[in-house]
Parts: structure tokens; C-alpha cells; sequence
């Protein structure tokens, strides 16, 4: 049974990389999606694949802007919510840490006031990030379990995000009462994301095909840094699969989870890179110059036990699928003359996952 067919479903950042492709996917599997976000940026992967078309209607807002998005959710009356509107990268969080901080903190908590506020919304999903754990740059996997925080802003703002969804979900929304309040709350720390469509600054899929396209040599930051690369259908796999978990009931869903790659996902950045490069045919990379650096993590890695434990979920895809399909889906989208549709591309693409990780059943 398709347990999204016909619902209500509220997306906030439905104009970003990752909200693009989970709208194309709900309205794939019948939900009535409501988008809430800010205009998206030129190029993108929103004005790429047409996705305002599949909407049941488009908001352009800032989270920051409680009436407005409470008003949205309101009109939206939805059941579920995916809460995916931030500001996404380490390096410009330092160029703007307060912006940083309110959209990425006080956007959740105006999130979690408006349902507070409106009611009716059973499952809420405050999708946060890997870089919520306080990194110690130890070679192990973190766990939900494992303490929050950040050295940079934008991963201390990603903390805080989970600390209010914790707070609002504790004071408000507890598990153990859900039969009174029917509402989950649940939080996902998926890890470093790449896929088809992407084009923002500062991240190494988007950067490396900028390059191959023009016939340069990728600048690479932080080459032997690891990070869990996953293709950006895996985690958008597991926010469904634990939707319709939340959706079916049972305390023990309204709570924090991992999404991330199996152990072989955990590479460097120079062994990603040189994988890109070999999947596109030829092309070179080099080291950026050493100058002023901003913190960031040399290793972070994600324990997956409990999402595979208490969902049943798990990653279909190797590092190579995931970098395989990402190349292939660029390739093909700017292929002269027979490019394909990026919409037609997304999809093909989800439909050729769900064979292999079916959300339906």
C-alpha cells in the first residue's frame, strides 16, 4: 500500500537540490506537495525540471518569516512535513554566521511552533545534517546517541536545530503520549550528499563537473578529508521509509536517525574526486593553495545501525553507483542534441531505485 497517495505534504527548501528531487518523488507516489522556500538560484535544479508544475501550490518565503510560514501551513493543512530549508554550507556560514543561525535555528523553532500552533500535522521531519555531532575527529561512526555541536557555524546551527526539535518534541509532542497529540517528530542527520542537478558553489559534485565541463583541473579543499558520500536518493529513501513508519504510529519513530552510506561510502575527498574523473572519461585535478582556512572537519563518519535496526532501511547503493549515476545524469542532461529532460531524468532515475528499495510495500 502507497501510504502517500493523496496526503498533504508540506516541504519547506522544495526550491533547493535535495527538495527539488523528494518533490518529483512524493508527487511520483500521488502525494498533494505544498512547497515553502525562497526563490530558487540560477541554475537550478527547481527551474530544471520544471518542478513548480508538480506542485498543489508554490510559496516563495523565508522561514525566518514565522506569519508567513505559519499562514503557508495553515492553507497547506498537510499531515506531513519535511523540513529542509537552510542554509547549507560550512564556508559561507563564516561570511554570515547570525543569517546562519536564524534560518537554520529559529526557522525550526518557527517550524515547530506553526504545527504547535495549527495542529493536524501527524508526521514532522526535521532534516538537520552529519556535522550536528561534535566532532572529535575520532574513526569511528557517530551515533544519535553521541553529543552535539560545532566548531564552525553552520554546524553548531545544525546542533541547535535538533536541540529545539528535541525540546518541542519533549515539551510538547512526547512520544509516549502520541495517542493524545498525534504528532512524531522525528530529526535525520543524512551525510554528504551528491547527485544529478546540483550546481550550488563551494560542493565537490557541482564543482568537479563545472570543470570537466569546461576542460579544467578540479581545485580540491581538504583532499584526505573523509566524509560519508551517499547518492542524494538514499537518504531521501530513508526520510520516507521513516515517514511511513511515523505515519503508522509507534513512539519509538518520533526520534533521531542517521541516513547514511554502508562503511565503503566513507572515502576522502581525492579518492572521490579521482573516481568522478574516471566515471566522466578523463579530466585532472589539483590541490588548492595554501592560504587563510576556515575549520572544517578531516573526518566524520555515520553509524547507520539504527536506521537498518528500528526502519529496516538500508543503502542500495555502492560509491561507485552513487557517483556512476550522478556523472551519468549530467551527461546525459547536457548531451548535444539528444539531451534528456532533467524531470525525465529525475524520475527515471527514482524509478530505477525504488526496484532496488521499494517504499510502497
Amino acid at each position: 500500500m502507497n501510504l502517500f497517495q493523496g496526503r498533504s505534504v508540506f516541504l519547506t527548501g522544495h526550491t533547493g537540490f535535495k527538495g527539488s528531487w523528494l518533490a518529483l518523488w512524493l508527487h511520483r507516489l500521488g502525494a498533494k506537495v505544498h512547497g515553502f522556500a525562497l526563490a530558487p538560484l540560477t541554475p537550478s535544479l527547481f527551474e530544471d525540471a520544471r518542478v513548480a508544475e508538480v506542485l498543489a501550490s508554490h510559496t516563495l518565503g523565508d522561514v525566518r518569516d514565522f506569519a508567513a510560514l505559519h499562514a503557508s501551513i495553515k492553507r497547506a493543512r498537510p499531515e506531513i512535513i519535511f523540513h529542509l530549508a537552510a542554509q547549507s554550507l560550512v564556508r559561507p556560514s563564516y561570511s554570515t554566521p547570525r543569517e546562519t543561525f536564524e534560518t537554520n535555528a529559529m526557522g525550526t523553532v518557527n517550524l515547530l511552533e506553526a504545527i504547535r500552533q495549527t495542529g493536524g500535522v501527524r508526521v514532522c521531519q526535521i532534516i538537520t545534517s552529519d556535522k550536528c555531532y561534535e566532532n572529535r575527529e575520532w574513526i569511528y561512526a557517530y551515533r544519535e546517541s553521541d553529543p552535539l555541536g560545532g566548531a564552525d557555524p553552520y554546524s553548531a546551527s545544525k546542533a541547535a536545530a535538533e536541540l529545539a526539535a528535541a525540546t518541542y518534541r519533549r515539551s510538547f509532542f512526547p512520544p509516549e503520549k502520541l495517542i493524545d497529540h498525534g504528532t512524531s517528530v522525528a530529526t535525520c542527520r543524512a551525510g554528504n550528499v551528491i547527485g544529478g542537478g546540483d550546481w550550488a558553489e563551494d560542493r565537490i559534485m557541482p564543482d568537479c563537473i563545472r570543470a570537466l565541463q569546461k576542460d579544467e583541473s578540479i581545485v580540491v579543499r581538504n583532499a584526505a578529508a573523509i566524509r560519508p558520500w551517499q547518492h542524494v536518493l538514499e537518504p531521501l529513501s530513508g526520510y520516507l521509509t521513516l515517514a511511513a513508519r511515523q505515519l503508522e504510529g509507534g513512539p519509538e519513530f518520533a526520534d533521531a536517525f542517521n541516513f547514511g552510506p554502508a562503511a565503503f561510502g566513507h572515502v576522502t575527498v581525492k579518492e572521490l574526486v579521482q573516481r568522478i574523473i574516471a566515471a566522466w572519461g578523463g579530466g585532472t585535478w589539483h590541490a588548492a593553495e595554501l592560504g587563510a582556512r576556515r575549520h572544517e572537519a578531516h573526518t566524520l563518519k555515520l553509524d547507520i545501525t539504527k536506521a537498518t535496526n528500528v526502519l529496516r532501511w538500508k543503502p542500495v547503493y555502492s560509491i561507485e553507483t552513487a557517483i556512476t549515476e550522478s556523472v551519468r545524469w549530467y551527461k546525459e542532461r547536457h548531451a548535444r542534441p539528444r539531451g534528456l529532460g532533467a524531470r525525465e531524468l529525475c524520475l527515471a532515475q527514482i524509478a530505477d531505485y525504488e526496484k532496488l528499495s521499494p517504499l510502497t510495500s
